[in-house]
């Protein structure tokens, strides 16, 4: 299987446009990226993350499988809709449907890696269940390093493969924090950071997001994801 879970240290941190930029390297590099979308709250159909990765990048192989109505936690979306509770082995299965020779599922979790998307399984249930690795989009900031120190923590005491941090927002003109962490990362990790978003990415043209992706990244990024998932 070529199939990757694009996690978060938190909501807002940068997922949908991370992957994105993940999706047109491997995209230039031969690979077909397909993207998933677990389950969306809080947008009508139509819109949404994986709608979103398809404006910025032009992949139009995008699916969301589940929809809640209110902005909330899946579980919690849809409890309070009294909607059905999305399946830890039926999302595997339709995840797994998407995956073929010469594509790459990259799967986008919502907010953290525990955030609970059926009534007892998180994003990091769904990764082990699909035995895939994960990436971690992580804040820049200060207060960064405890996020993404946490979130790694968890998924290695869990059995899951981490293959790197990625910032999900790097502004032109980092402040001490930013600077600091960038350098402090991939140290209280134990982790590779594969590369950083520039702060507004994902209010850019389709055209100069798609050529400009493969430069936020480090050179071997392709192989890693590659190599890791299959």
């Amino acid at each position: 299987m070529s199939i990757v879970i694009m996690t978060g240290t938190g909501t807002d941190v940068g997922k949908t446009v991370a992957t994105g930029a993940v999706a047109c390297v491997l995209q230039k590099e031969g690979y077909e990226p397909f993207i998933v979308k677990p389950a969306q709250t809080g947008e009508p159909e139509g819109e949404g993350d994986a709608p979103r990765v398809t404006a910025l990048t032009g992949i139009d192989n995008a699916e969301t499988l589940y929809r809640f109505p209110e902005p909330l936690a899946p579980a919690t979306s849809a409890r309070r809709a009294n909607m059905p509770y999305p399946e830890l082995t039926t999302v595997a299965e339709e995840i797994k449907s998407f995956d073929k020779p010469g594509r790459v599922v990259l799967v986008e979790g919502a907010g953290g890696l525990l955030v609970r998307i059926g009534q007892d399984w998180t994003i990091a249930d769904l990764a082990r269940e699909l035995g895939a690795p994960i990436i971690v989009v992580c804040s820049t900031g200060l207060g960064s390093l405890n996020e993404a120190e946490l979130t790694v923590e968890a998924a290695t005491r869990r059995g899951l493969t981490v293959l790197g941090l990625i910032g999900g927002s790097i502004p032109d003109s980092p402040d001490l924090a930013t600077r600091c962490n960038k350098e402090d990362l991939p140290v209280v990790t134990g982790t590779d950071v594969l590369g950083y978003i520039p702060e507004g990415a994902g209010g850019w043209s389709q055209q100069r997001f798609v050529q400009e992706a493969p430069g936020f990244f480090v050179p071997d990024v392709v192989g890693r994801v590659t190599r890791e998932s299959d």
